[in-house]
Formats: structure tokens, sequence, C-alpha cells
């Protein structure tokens, strides 16, 4: 999230919080339910899937060459959750919980994901950790597709070196992050109805995001820089792992300066990458002629998602003003949103007030209203 207000869910993991265990155009989801798969280890086939998201030109098609339109949740916790030492989940993870995403026809729901919790390093609780933290997200992955939807599975909180991966740095670090691309990866491989995403929000300049390096990226109070590992080489090991669905790639700025995305585009060879941004009221770019200007003509050329998407990034707006412009441009141009975010914080960035779906606000009101009508 813009100026990511996550890094403070900290003083809400002191309060109670429920931990889970470890062709025309459709805008429906998956196409067949899958069944849910057990738990398994990374390096084991990913549950097979019926249908395969895939792109065509500027489109997200299914597998029966069906125009796909994204609209759906961020559901916070698998970030901050086992590095904060209270779970892998911040609330159920149930079906009931997935079946309550569903009931507001969203058809995608984006899980956000710990570098150090995946890998199982730098002094994470085995129990949230490693294998039982990847069987966690597989099997969470597996209940989503159950009720219809697609994943998206984007890295979100990272370190370098052994720092623990407590919040989200500037840029994706060289030293864990590609064995993680790698890793998650493998994991996805035959899943045909994830979209991968190398990371969430940068603060690098266009070059070093896409090539990596020691060139901007800085790292605890000190601002110690960091050498960062780019979206080129992120594409080149997920094609490396096996991996051949779809890769979302985010802008500049917090992922809200989309205007040089085209022409630091990561090179690949399947043609299987989307653009992604976050659009939140009170952002450098949040009015439709800031969308018009750097978000349409890479909608033109590639799918385009927001990724995240709000009210207002500081969390001081519970209306629907902004959502309603965004979700409004977006539906005239083509792009999916995932609104942030499906957790019970009790702030105006929530959409729910309990995790069987009532909205918690006006801004979650209009969300829901909206959904409702695809």
């Amino acid at each position: 999230m813009y100026g990511d207000p996550v890094r403070w869910l900290s003083l809400f993991a002191l309060g109670a919080l429920a931990c889970g265990s470890s062709g025309g155009a459709s805008d429906g989801g998956i196409d067949g339910s899958a069944d849910v798969p057990a738990p398994v280890d990374a390096d084991d086939d990913a549950p097979q899937t019926t249908t395969a998201l895939h792109v065509v030109g500027n489109q997200l098609l299914d597998g029966n060459g069906a125009v796909v339109r994204l609209h759906g949740v961020n559901r916070s916790g698998t970030e901050y959750a086992c590095v904060q030492d209270f779970g892998i989940f911040d609330g159920p993870n149930d079906d009931a919980s997935v079946a309550a995403i569903a009931s507001w026809h969203s058809n995608i729901v984006r899980v956000p994901l710990n570098e150090d919790c995946w890998l199982g390093i730098n002094g994470v609780d085995p129990q949230y950790a490693g294998v039982n933290y990847q069987n966690a997200i597989l099997a969470y992955v597996g209940l989503i597709h159950a009720h219809g939807m697609y994943a998206e599975l984007s890295l979100i909180w990272a370190a370098p070196g052994t720092n623990q991966a407590t919040d989200q740095p500037g840029a994706p670090d060289a030293d864990h992050a590609p064995t993680f691309w790698s890793s998650l990866a493998a994991a996805f491989k035959d899943d045909g109805n994830v979209i991968l995403a190398p990371w969430g929000e940068t603060l690098v300049d266009a070059d070093c995001f896409l090539n990596g390096g020691t060139c901007g990226a800085t790292y605890g109070n000190a601002s110690t820089p960091y050498a960062s590992a780019g979206m080129q080489q992120a594409v080149d090991l997920m094609r490396a792992a096996g991996y051949q669905g779809v890769i979302s790639i985010p802008g500049l700025s917090y992922a809200n300066d989309l205007s040089q995305w085209l022409s630091h585009e990561p090179k690949d060879p399947r043609g299987q990458l989307v653009a992604e941004a976050h659009i939140y009221g009170k952002n450098a770019c949040d009015t439709t002629s800031c969308f018009d200007t750097t978000l349409a003509p890479v909608a033109a050329a590639v799918p385009l998602i927001f990724g995240e998407t709000g009210e207002t990034y500081d969390d001081s707006d519970c209306g629907a003003t902004y959502i309603t412009t965004f979700l409004t441009w977006a539906d005239a141009h083509g792009a999916g949103y995932e609104a942030w975010a499906w957790d019970t914080w009790g702030t105006c960035g929530v959409l729910v007030s309990d995790y069987a779906g009532t909205p918690a606000n006006a801004y979650a009101t209009y969300v829901k209203t909206h959904y409702l009508s695809f």
C-alpha cells in the first residue's frame, strides 16, 4: 500500500486475532472448480487446474478464450503474521472465509507474501516458516480456486542479508529474492490460474528496478544501501523454474507511476506480462487526467491491473469518492482491480467488519455493490 501502512499492523497483532492453521467477454472466475489440494512441499507438483489464464495482446483470457475482467480483493496478513510470530494468517483461512470473498462476486484474491517466511530463514519461527508456510499458502490458493477465483501471489515483505523481513523495502534484495522467485515459480508451475508478482512497491528508478544492482535501495534506520535484484532477473528465473503463466510487473513510486513501464518492460519469451498499478486517493497519480496520460498507453499495450486500490492511501477517508472514479475509469479501459483490504483492522482502508463479509464502511459498501453488478 502506498506509504505501506501495513508496517504498523503490529499494533493490531496485539489484539485478539484469529489465526488460521499451518470467446466473449466474461466477468466470471475460473470455469469450473478445482479440488482443494492437500498441503504439499514446494518441490512437488502444484495443484492441477482446469483452465489457464493467459495474455493475448492487452487482454487476459481464460482457458476457453473468453476475456477475463479481474475484480477482487487483497487478503492481507500472510506478509506479516509469520514474522510477527502469531501465525501464518491474520484471521480465518477456512472454506467459509473464502466463500465470503466469493459472495461479493470477486474473481481474484491477491495474497501478499513474506520472503523470510517462505524461505524459512533469518530466525522466523519454523512453525510459521519454510515448508509449513509454503504448504499453508498452497492450500489457501487451492481454496481460492475451489470457489472459482484466480489468485495473485505477490512478494511484499523482504530484507537483505540477515535482517528479518519486517516491512517492504525499496526493492527486492539480491540476497534472497532470486531464490524466492525460483521457489515460488516451481511451486506454482502447474497452476494456470495464478498470477505471480515478483514485487509489490518499489522506490528505485526504472533502470535499477529492471536490472538490479546497488542503485538506490536502502534498508533500516541507517538507510544502508543494499544490492537489489531486478524484474528482468525475476522473469528469467520464474521461466527457468518451469512457470509458464502470467507475471505481474509493477510500476515505480509505490507502483503508482507507470510512465516508464513500456520503456522498461522486461523481456519475456512467452509474452505473458501484465502491468500493475497501485491506485489510492491522495497518491501523486489519482486523477483521470493522470490515468489518461500514464496508464491508458500501458492498458492499450498489455493487460493492466490495479493490484491495490482504495479510497485513500493514508486511511483518512471512509467514503467512496475516489474509489468510484478509479473503478469507473478502470472499467472503461478494460483494467482489473483488487481492492485493499479484506481484513478487520477497523480502519477506513478495510473492506469488512467481520470475515463473513459485512461491509465495514461506505468505501466497502460501494466496492461490494459494484462487484455484485458483474
